[in-house]
């Protein structure tokens, strides 16, 4: 590895710290010094900020992205045996809650361009069964939300936007207006885990809604089924986001958008650098959403992927595979049916460094020595 060039993260969280350093000190001292570790004001504050940003009426904190799923689902009053449809090309807590609610995962194949879920699949997969979507905003950008809600519509079905790696990306209708991600269908689910866009320092999530009843419900729901204490009027869970990571968070929301362009330039970095390559498919920018990059995945179409990444090991370059097997394929999710693109993605697809605290030189190091890999 050229010596000039410093250790490479896929996400480097402690430059960012060291930016922010002042101000998460601050929040968190405060949290320390008045010991309301538990339900302190900061985790009001920050779910109303956080409201505020999404434009939407209620969020819930939750302790981890896979519990907001779960909440969600809980609320909505899903009973055993219903079928709920979501991609195979995913990672597996969207299908694992659906499963452990003795709910029915229904895979489906996906875009071969964005990656996230197939509107025709959706449809075709339908049954009286069904009562919910689960489309999953994938590595930074939205699913094709708005014919997602004309087949949610037409078939009376429940949508739970999985946003745990689009948080601040906008969806564009046909018609110019604009929604974040997350407050289109019916609930949204997000997770804070601290490699994800807004990340707190330990595991958090959340859920938002516009729904007011949905959103009593998803509260009672995420506090052992009450809304005073020791009446339990639902089956609920221990779900809290605590105060300290609320208090973080709330630092970090102001930064979200800057987060978001600051990765935005590392992915026109790298897709100028790799302009024009007739064996590798930089991430495809969908017309409906802008992209918010928690992920720069590419898909190598000659079949070299472990080569290349062997070669970026060695240059001292870490990456990742987002996902190395199909859920689809999953000893507890098998699903008989034909997943062409799924197959392919999992097996060609490669993700490159990206966060918010990159430097010229570092990038044109992973750039080139990639360009070298794929020789």
């Amino acid at each position: 590895m050229n010596k000039a060039v410093k250790e490479i993260r896929m996400v480097d969280l402690k430059l960012q710290y060291q930016r922010l350093k002042a101000e998460i000190d601050a929040a968190m001292a405060e949290v320390i010094n008045s010991t309301q570790f538990i339900k302190g004001p900061q985790v009001k504050t920050f779910e109303n900020n956080l409201a505020t940003y999404l434009g939407a009426k209620h969020v819930i904190g939750c302790a981890n992205g896979t519990d907001s799923l779960q909440i969600a689902m809980m609320a909505l009053g899903l009973q055993e045996g219903d079928e709920v449809i979501t991609a195979s090309f995913t990672y597996v807590a969207t299908a694992e809650v659906i499963a452990l609610l003795k709910l029915k995962p229904v895979l489906v194949e996906v875009n071969p361009d964005t990656f996230t879920i197939d509107p025709s699949a959706i449809e075709a997969a339908i049954t009286p069964k069904t009562k919910a979507i689960v489309p999953v905003h994938l590595f930074g950008q939205c699913a094709d939300m708005e014919a997602i809600m004309k087949i949610a519509a037409k078939h009376n079905l429940y949508v739970i936007e999985d946003n745990a790696q689009a948080i601040g990306a906008d969806y564009i209708f046909t018609n110019g207006g604009k929604k974040k991600s997350g407050t289109i269908g019916t609930v949204g689910s997000t997770s804070f885990f601290p490699s994800k866009n807004l990340g707190c320092y330990g595991d958090g999530g959340a859920l938002n809604t516009n729904d007011d009843e949905l959103a009593k419900k998803m509260r009672m729901v995420a506090n052992h089924g009450q809304s005073i204490q020791y009446v339990h009027d639902e089956i609920g869970v221990n779900s809290r986001l605590d105060t300290l990571q609320a208090a973080v968070l709330d630092v970090k929301l102001k930064y979200l958008d800057d987060f978001a362009s600051r990765r935005r330039s590392v992915a026109d970095f790298y897709d100028n650098a790799f302009k024009g390559l007739q064996n590798v498919q930089t991430p495809v920018r969908a017309q409906n959403s802008s992209h918010v990059f928690h992920q720069y995945t590419l898909l190598l179409k000659d079949g070299n992927r472990d080569e290349v990444r062997k070669k970026l090991e060695t240059k001292g370059i870490p990456n990742m595979i987002y996902y190395p097997i199909p859920l689809h394929k999953q000893k507890a999710y098998l699903t008989a049916g034909s997943f062409p693109i799924t197959e392919e993605l999992c097996k060609n697809v490669l993700s490159l460094p990206i966060h918010t605290e990159f430097e010229k030189e570092e990038l044109e190091f992973i750039a080139n020595e990639f360009l070298e890999a794929i020789k």
